[in-house]
């Protein structure tokens, strides 16, 4: 099934920003399926992707081939879902991911949500595991792996070795909420929003002083605006539910008016900032 590399008839599915960045990396490498949901998709998930393969050193945007039919993944030996962080919809595309590509690995981009119980809802845990990338994918070094106890070794190889094939820096980690980044950042960017409303700043205020003051290449609220409010709230949402950190892990008010209002950041043209 594996290579040297990890895999060599990989696969992708979802049609947003991770998606594509993930299946540009993949093309260093080899041809990569990306799967989209409608026709409609599939076109603008082509387009970002192939734009984002072009960004890469090496990257090769003629080894992307869309479809919208999961059986075009039969022969894949590795699928990576990569869509909304909402734990149903991941479990029911996984299971569908599991049968329609029976002998392949399986991989998630989950940011929040457990790792093994993914799995067990795919019915695949002895082939599953977690790839946590950062946005952009293409620029960001860091992936997130996450290996339940469930997983096969040789599985466990296969993705460590294509972490290092996509070009990326793997570090294993547990399998908790939210991992270690988002654990730890997002109690830190909700804080900047409570002081934001509390102190009467402007966005850009509180900002610099992280920027010039701390030495962050970007400041707590467009780092909002860039994930996505309503990424944001859900990273939240999940670090409160399961009880991972403290009271500062509660989604700021602001921001769960801000998502009603669909100012979700810069992919909505609005949110802290305008675009």
């Amino acid at each position: 099934m594996g290579t040297s590399e990890g895999y060599a008839r990989p696969a992708v599915a979802g049609s947003g920003a991770i998606a594509c960045g993930v299946a540009a990396c993949a093309t260093m490498t080899a041809t990569v399926r990306l799967l989209a949901r409608s026709d409609a998709s599939a076109w603008r998930a082509e387009e970002l992707a192939q734009n984002e393969a072009r960004k890469l050193d090496g990257g090769a945007p003629e080894r992307i081939k869309v479809t919208t039919n999961p059986a075009d993944l039969a022969d894949c030996d590795v699928v990576v879902e990569a869509i909304t962080e909402d734990g149903d919809a991941k479990a029911e595309l996984l299971a569908t991911l599991a049968d329609a590509a029976p002998g392949a690995d399986l991989a998630t981009t989950t940011s929040s949500l457990s790792v093994a119980d993914l799995g067990r809802r795919a019915g695949a845990a002895e082939r599953f595991y977690g790839l946590h990338v950062f946005n952009p994918v293409t620029r960001m070094e860091l992936i997130e792996l996450c290996l339940p106890e469930d997983v096969d070794p040789e599985v466990a190889d296969r993705a460590r070795f294509w972490c290092v094939a996509l070009g990326k820096t793997a570090v294993e980690v547990p399998d908790q909420t939210a991992f270690v980044v988002n654990r730890l950042l997002f109690p830190y960017l909700f804080e900047a929003v409570r002081l934001m409303e509390s102190s009467g700043m402007a966005a850009a205020d509180v900002d610099a002083c992280m920027t010039l003051g701390a030495g962050h290449p970007m400041g707590p609220l467009r780092l909002l605006d860039f994930v996505g409010l309503d990424v944001a709230a859900a990273i939240g949402d999940s670090l409160d539910r399961h009880g991972a950190g403290s009271g500062a892990d509660h989604v700021p008010k602001l921001i769960t008016r801000m998502v009603a209002a669909g100012k979700l950041g810069r992919k909505s043209g609005a949110g802290f900032y305008e675009y």
